[in-house]
C-alpha cells in the first residue's frame, strides 16, 4: 500500500485567444500562450503518486477511483489516496514502446451489473499486437467473467500506434478510438481492416446493425470513421450526444475532430502536419470528400485525454473542453461557441509534466494523470476551497 503526500499548490494560469477564420477552415491555435490580463486561480491536490505510468481513470459510485498503469496493472485509489494491489484478472499487455494498459471505463449501468472495460495492446504468440478491448465485472480487487468484445484487424509489428480510449455513447454502443499501427498507415484509407479507424459496437461485441458500413462488401462491420492517425482522445458532447476526438499529427497537425459515422478524416492522403524529417506527407491539406479537423495544433502538443467539464464548481469553465499536452506539459482548456474555438488557457505549466488524461468526476472537480514512471493522480479545486 502507497500513502499518499498531499500537498496544496497555488496556480496562475494564462490564455491565448485564437483570431477569425473562414468558416470552413480549421482553426490553427498556436502553442505559445502569452500571460492573461486576469488569470482565473485554482489549486492542485496530489490525490496519489507512485503509479507507474497511469494511462487512465474512472470513478467507482463508492467513491473510489480506477485507475490503469501502462506496463499492465488496474489499481484501485481511495478517497485517501491509498493505492491497492494490482486487480486480479487484468488481460496480458503488450507492454512495449506505446503499447501497454491504456484506457478503462465504468459501463453505464456499473451500479447493476459490475462491467469494466478495458482497452490495451494485446500481444499473440507471433510476437505481433494490436488494440483490443476487454471487460469484466469488478468483485472485490478482481476481474471475473473476463471476456475479449473487440479486437483490431490484424494485428501488426512494433509498439506505435495503438491509440486508444473509449466512450459510451448515448444510445449505449461502445466507441473505440484507435491507431494506425505506424508502419502501416496507408491502411487508414482502406475499410478491410482496423487500422485508423474509430470503430463502434455494442457492449457485448456485438455490431450495431446501423453501423455505416454493415453492407459495404469487403469492408469491416465495426467501422464507425476512418482516415485517422493515433486517436488519444475521446468525449462525448454533453449537449449534442456527439462524438468528439483527437488525435496526433506527425510533426504538426494534431486535430480536433468532430467524429461523425461513415467519414473519412484524410490521414494520410491530407494534414496540416509535415514528416518527421520536415517533407510533406500526401497531397496537401485538403481533398474533396475528406473532412477538415475542427482545430488543430501546429507545432504539435501530443494530445492525450480529452472531457467536457459541465459543472458548477468552476462556473467560468462551464462548457470548456480541455486536453492534455505531453510534449509542452500542460492542460489546455478550450472554450467554444458550439464547434469553434474561441480561446485557450494553458493550466499546470508550473509542473513541467505529461499530461496523459483528464477527467471531470462526480464531485464537479477536474482530475489528470501524469505521464512518468512516478506518475500521480491529481485534483484540480477552486482556491479557498
Amino acid at each position: 500500500m502507497v500513502t499518499m503526500n498531499r500537498r496544496l499548490l497555488p496556480i496562475a494560469v494564462l490564455a491565448l485567444f485564437a483570431g477569425a477564420t473562414p468558416a470552413a477552415a480549421p482553426q490553427d491555435p498556436e502553442t505559445a500562450v502569452p500571460e492573461a490580463a486576469a488569470p482565473l486561480p485554482y489549486r492542485l491536490t496530489v490525490v496519489a503518486e507512485g503509479l507507474e505510468f497511469p494511462w487512465s481513470l474512472a470513478f467507482l459510485p463508492d467513491g473510489r477511483m480506477l485507475v490503469t498503469e501502462r506496463p499492465g496493472r488496474l489499481r484501485i485509489v481511495t478517497a485517501d489516496g491509498r493505492l491497492s494491489a494490482p486487480v486480479g484478472g487484468v488481460p496480458k499487455v503488450f507492454a512495449q514502446r506505446q503499447g501497454g494498459l491504456l484506457d478503462v471505463v465504468l459501463d453505464p449501468a456499473f451500479a447493476r451489473n459490475r462491467w469494466v472495460y478495458l482497452s490495451y495492446a494485446e500481444p499473440d504468440d507471433a510476437g505481433l499486437a494490436g488494440t483490443a478491448v476487454a471487460r469484466g465485472k469488478l468483485v472485490g480487487n478482481a476481474l471475473e467473467a473476463v471476456e475479449v468484445i473487440y479486437r483490431q484487424v490484424p494485428k501488426a509489428e512494433g509498439g506505435l500506434h495503438f491509440g486508444s480510449r473509449l466512450a459510451f455513447a448515448p444510445d449505449g454502443t461502445l466507441f473505440i478510438t484507435q491507431g494506425d499501427r505506424y508502419l502501416h498507415k496507408d491502411r487508414a484509407q482502406t475499410l478491410d481492416n482496423d487500422f485508423g479507424k474509430t470503430v463502434r459496437i455494442n457492449p457485448n461485441g456485438s455490431i450495431p446493425l446501423d453501423n455505416p458500413f454493415v453492407n459495404t462488401p469487403g469492408a469491416r462491420p465495426e467501422i464507425w470513421s476512418y482516415g485517422h492517425r493515433n486517436m488519444q482522445g475521446a468525449a462525448i458532447h454533453p449537449v449534442t450526444g456527439a462524438l468528439w476526438t483527437h488525435e496526433h499529427g506527425a510533426m504538426g497537425g494534431d486535430e480536433i475532430n468532430l467524429d461523425q459515422a461513415g467519414r473519412n478524416f484524410g490521414w494520410p492522403v491530407i494534414t496540416w502536419g509535415v514528416n518527421y524529417d520536415g517533407q510533406p506527407i500526401g497531397i496537401g491539406s485538403e481533398k474533396d470528400g475528406m473532412e477538415q479537423p475542427l482545430s488543430y495544433w501546429k507545432p504539435s502538443i501530443a494530445p492525450s485525454g480529452m472531457a467536457f467539464y459541465t459543472a458548477d464548481k468552476f462556473p467560468a469553465w462551464r462548457g470548456n473542453l480541455f486536453v492534455g499536452s505531453m510534449k509542452f506539459g500542460y492542460l489546455n482548456r478550450i472554450e467554444l461557441d458550439g464547434t469553434r474555438v474561441l480561446a485557450q488557457q494553458a493550466l499546470l505549466t508550473e509542473l513541467n509534466a505529461r499530461i496523459r488524461c483528464v477527467r471531470q468526476g462526480p464531485d464537479g472537480l477536474l482530475y489528470v494523470t501524469t505521464d512518468s514512471p512516478k506518475g500521480q493522480l491529481l485534483r484540480l479545486e477552486p482556491p479557498g476551497r
